[in-house]
């Protein structure tokens, strides 16, 4: 915010202005024919509605006055230098706010102050000509006190202020044109004047070159977003706003489109005023005359930063929805070769195997990417879920006999393979030789968080009576070992009571998610 504390005037030493450069200046403008212009109360308008303000001015400060080429909310057309000010407010190279006027040594005498329009807050961007001479103010002013602006309202201001100053130089081109050319030119500008209108209005950056190529426009939407000078971009310094790993590409595409005459279009990094490189989507497209030679080029550039994250996202997914499939081939390989190792009789170990592939492949399911009517009722990041999922195959109708309790556990696709197994290998043998091989009995699986780690109790409970425990060293126990000691880094304990097996899982919680 520039200072209201000085009590400085424009008149002082510390502000020399030039005042017959600022006379000449003013004089190149075609003054008469903006004034009370609909493009310029459209500005007034527009700036007083953002501000919440009841007057909004464009005013140009001549050597004896300021004069209101557009106004909203006031009544005249000028005042008097000396009460101006808009005189300030040019001579900074930023919105300059007075809160309270009549606190302000600058302005609490002044008559705009003490007497109408009652000024008290006051907000002003300057207007600035190319050559750095001060020309007036885009101002918003109030009649009671006000703290200050927000920051979309002070962009906005600079903004306006931007195309004011876009009107007054197609206004000074105009009178050098009328001063030179004939009405056909004129009637160019116009159309030039209404072209910019549309350009500044649109979210795409808007650009256009001439037929070889050299860029010479840019809308303002272009210079906002990049943040450089006016002018910096021309020729062939655009190709300097590009990523540099993007640019011999938007190079050699851009010049096959000027030799071929066709549309170019190309996805390319565009660096924000910021500094951080945003994805683009340029296009553009020739103009053509009636003999079919191209006359322009018309472009835009159109931030698609999101969109483009999004479709980086979903190519992740399938990369990572590949690695687990080929992963599932691979298991499927250890297996049957790790089983033909352990028993020469493959054939009855088949039907494990077919088991051990299809709990894998519910463990795959329940964690590859779904659709909004694919995906599983829980979360696909939840142990819960998961764990219904495979055990759904051992659970009656109307009922369950391996009931889970306790914390949920945020999974991904890393842990779910081992998980898997371990608990698909505890089923099974429970169907077989425990718990669940009688009507009466059933399991408990209990998921606990205890500091970093897992604990994971698996009791059987009213089972056949268990005399002798079974050997702890065939293939589906050495299944177990891997998946919770090799793949999950953790730790099993195991102990048999009357009822059956009570195992105990201690796991890190960093083995179950990379989050």
């Amino acid at each position: 915010m520039t200072d209201t504390s000085s009590t400085d005037t424009p008149a002082a030493s510390g502000w020399r202005i030039d005042e017959s450069a600022r006379t000449a200046a003013i004089a190149q403008h075609d003054i008469e024919s903006l004034r009370d212009s609909s493009a310029l109360k459209s500005i007034t308008d527009f700036a007083a509605a953002l501000c919440d303000a009841p007057i909004s001015l464009v005013s140009l400060v001549e050597e004896r006055r300021q004069t209101f080429l557009a106004r909203t909310g006031l009544a005249a057309t000028e005042t008097p230098r000396e009460t101006s000010f808009c005189a300030f407010a040019m001579l900074g190279d930023d919105v300059m706010v007075v809160p309270d006027a009549t606190r302000d040594p600058r302005f609490a005498d002044n008559p705009l102050v003490t007497g109408e329009p009652n000024i008290r807050f006051y907000a002003g961007a300057p207007l600035i000509a190319a050559d750095g001479t001060p020309l007036g103010s885009l101002c918003v002013i109030d009649s009671v006190p006000r703290t200050g602006l927000t920051p979309l309202q002070r962009q906005g201001l600079v903004t306006l202020a931007g195309s004011v100053m876009e009107r007054l130089n197609d206004s000074r081109d105009a009178a050098a044109w009328r001063d030179s050319e004939n009405a056909s030119h004129r009637a160019l500008a116009e159309s030039h004047n209404r072209f910019r209108v549309l350009a500044d209005s649109m979210p795409q950056m808007v650009w256009s070159s001439r037929p070889d190529g050299y860029h010479d426009y840019y809308n303002a939407r272009w210079y906002d977003f990049t943040g450089v000078p006016e002018g910096s971009t021309d020729g062939e310094e655009w190709n300097g706003i590009f990523h540099p790993e993007d640019r011999d590409r938007a190079w050699t595409i851009w010049h096959q489109s000027l030799e071929s005459g066709d549309p170019y279009q190309l996805e390319y990094r565009l660096r924000r005023a910021d500094g951080a490189y945003r994805w683009t989507l340029g296009r553009a497209l020739p103009i053509r005359d009636d003999a079919g030679t191209i006359t322009r080029w018309f472009g835009t550039c159109t931030d698609i930063h999101e969109q483009k994250e999004a479709s980086e996202e979903r190519e992740v997914i399938a990369q990572e929805l590949s690695h687990r499939i080929k992963n599932i081939f691979a298991v499927i390989s250890g297996l049957i070769s790790f089983a033909a190792r352990m028993n020469p009789g493959f054939s009855p170990i088949a039907e494990d195997l077919r088991a051990r592939v299809t709990a894998l492949g519910r463990a795959h399911d329940f964690v590859r990417p779904h659709s909004a009517q694919s995906a599983p009722a829980l979360a696909q990041t939840s142990l819960h879920g998961l764990l219904d999922e495979l055990f759904r195959p051992y659970q009656p109708i109307g009922g369950r006999r391996i009931m889970v309790s306790g914390s949920d556990v945020e999974i991904d696709d890393r842990s779910a393979t081992p998980l898997a197994l371990l608990f698909h290998e505890l089923a099974t043998n429970a169907t077989k030789y425990g718990a669940l091989s009688i009507d009466s009995g059933h399991i408990t699986l209990d998921c606990a968080i205890d500091h970093d780690g897992v604990v994971l109790n698996w009791v059987e409970h009213n089972g056949p009576t268990v005399t002798t425990p079974p050997a702890s060293h065939g293939f589906g126990s050495q299944l177990i070992e891997m998946s919770v000691v090799r793949q999950l880094g953790g730790a099993i304990d195991r102990s048999w009571d009357a009822a059956g097996l009570h195992m105990t899982v201690r796991v890190p919680v960093s083995a179950f998610s990379r989050r």
